[in-house]
């Protein structure tokens, strides 16, 4: 048997969630940029396969977000880094809102501020996305010899960025309600 539970959050749950967050990412300004990733990437890989479902999908959101930090051949401009970085800063605060000892329910803020977060980085998380595919897909064919992998890569990577920027523009001037935590 499974339960579905569906709930909507207000804009004054939103706005709680935004100081929480921001709590968090002032809790995490003397932390290194490798403490932060590492309590990111421990949060998913001491709690998968011990959570709910629903939480291990959030958590696999959570991984990309990372994975776009340390991906050396995909280059976030400096802005996006910093941004995702604060964004993961809230995984490093070991004061939750519940608790994570509580069994199927200490990693249900922690699912609902990843899903905030990837919402909110949602061009970013598919363009990264399409990045690694492209990138594996044309590792495998033969390319041509006066093309460095760099070239090919930087050329994927400027018009990801330029679809990035253009729906980032345009999900701004269609809705003011959306949750940004930047």
């Amino acid at each position: 048997m499974t339960l579905t539970v569906t709930f909507e959050l207000k804009d004054s749950d939103l706005e709680y969630f935004r100081e929480i967050m921001q709590k968090a990412q002032a809790n995490a300004e003397n932390l290194s940029e490798a403490t932060i990733l590492d309590n990111a990437r421990k949060l998913s890989f001491e709690v998968k396969g011990t959570v709910p479902s629903f939480i291990q999908t959030r958590l696999h959101k959570l991984e990309a977000l990372v994975e776009m930090v340390e991906d050396a051949d995909w280059q976030l401009p400096a802005q996006d880094r910093t941004d995702i970085l604060a964004a993961l800063a809230y995984f490093s605060n070991t004061e939750d809102l519940v608790p994570d000892h509580i069994p199927v329910l200490g990693f249900l803020d922690d699912a609902i501020m990843i899903e905030l977060v990837a919402e909110s980085l949602t061009d970013d998380i598919e363009a990264f996305q399409d990045f690694c595919t492209y990138r594996e897909s044309e590792q495998s064919r033969n390319i041509d010899k006066d093309v460095t992998k760099q070239d090919w890569l930087a050329d994927k990577r400027h018009e990801l960025y330029a679809r990035i920027k253009k729906r980032r523009a345009r999900r701004h001037q269609s809705s003011s309600r959306s949750f940004r935590i930047f």
